[in-house]
């Protein structure tokens, strides 16, 4: 059987948790999405590739370039030899596999529909209204620093702490380093977006085999962007992963010990547009269940978005203004929407 595309689920970051009593103005409506038949299967499914060994060479202003054209050509890009040991790779993908077959009793302790819980899991649903069902299964909590939140996380299985922790610790050295080689491939200072940076947010991502149901379809990240500077993705050997390249759909098959690292809407604004936030989504495969790490590297409340001063000339004026990470995470609240369309909000008044 082929796969099933996926539809969004529920948020992935805590920005995007739903919070209680709030009056929406605005829904997202289908038409939104972009209309597309399908998979492109003439696409050769490369990836833009970059050795992080290379960011430490002599050559690190060429990788600087790759890592700027890949941002701005194809909103992502994979990386290998990032430093991430092979191991504790395989450790957090089998501990994540053990978490999602405990006893339901068991990982239901962890269910919270509190947005600002350290910890919380959110299961999939049925959407009766669409006769969809949404079968994404989510573990997402705080990680950094790594022991000031890991005492708050399943004791179950017994190696959860220790192997989520070593691979959290080790995912956070390789988003510091792309984000200072992001930071010069648009001729900022190396530190310029590292000083925005506040926590760390994993989302643990369990999907289930396609089941045969008389629903209409099986959903469960339906398309997206994320509210992020950059997310990166840990998958298993099982693809999922879809972009949108030129108008179509395109696999992200995993390669083998490689990363793929995707553009936010954060650093849309921060790059003035440059950078376009990847729209994304993701398949559910008929045959085996699907494991997915994502890391989300987010900015602190008061941290300033507007595009780089840097950036900003006759011919390139402004495209957004000034605002905090606190004025976007509370804006998407009362326009819910969950492209990079979020940021319209803030677009800079035009003379």
């Amino acid at each position: 059987m082929s796969p099933t595309v996926l539809q969004q689920a529920d948020a992935h970051h805590p920005a995007l948790s739903e919070p209680k009593n709030v009056q929406y103005t605005y829904t997202d409506p289908l038409s939104e999405f972009p209309a597309l038949s399908g998979v492109d299967a003439s696409f050769d499914g490369s990836t833009p590739i970059i050795d992080m060994e290379g960011l430490l060479g002599p050559q690190r202003s060429d990788f600087i370039k790759k890592i700027g054209h890949a941002c701005e050509k194809n909103g992502f890009f994979a990386v290998k030899n990032h430093g991430i040991p092979e191991m504790k790779i395989n450790n957090m993908l089998d501990t994540a596999r053990d978490f999602f077959h405990l006893p339901e009793e068991e990982r239901l302790k962890f269910r919270s529909s509190d947005p600002d819980s350290i910890i919380r899991l959110v299961t999939g649903f049925q959407d009766k209204t669409r006769n969809i069902f949404v079968s994404r299964q989510s573990l997402k909590f705080h990680c950094h620093p790594v022991e000031d939140f890991k005492n708050q996380w399943p004791s179950t299985p017994p190696s959860f702490r220790e192997k989520v922790g070593e691979y959290c610790a080790s995912v956070r050295k390789v988003e510091v380093a792309i984000l200072e080689a992001i930071s010069e491939s648009l001729g900022l200072e190396r530190d310029y977006i590292d000083k925005l940076l506040k926590g760390h947010y994993v989302s643990i991502n369990y999907y289930p085999a396609c089941q045969e149901s008389e629903l209409d379809v099986t959903h469960g990240v339906r398309t997206h962007t994320d509210p992020t500077l950059i997310t990166i993705l840990m998958q298993d050997d099982v693809p999922g992963l879809q972009v949108i390249n030129d108008d179509k759909w395109i696999d992200v098959n995993p390669i083998p010990d490689a990363v793929v690292v995707h553009v936010g809407d954060m650093l849309q604004a921060l790059s003035n547009c440059r950078y376009k936030s990847l729209l994304h989504q993701a398949v559910v495969n008929c045959e085996k269940e699907r494991i997915s790490i994502a890391s989300y590297c987010y900015p602190s409340d008061d941290a300033a978005i507007g595009p780089a001063k840097k950036l900003i000339d006759d011919d390139h004026p402004a495209i957004y203004k000034d605002f905090t990470y606190k004025e976007f995470h509370e804006s998407m609240w009362r326009v819910k929407c969950s492209t990079a369309k979020r940021l319209d909000l803030f677009k800079a008044e035009s003379d």
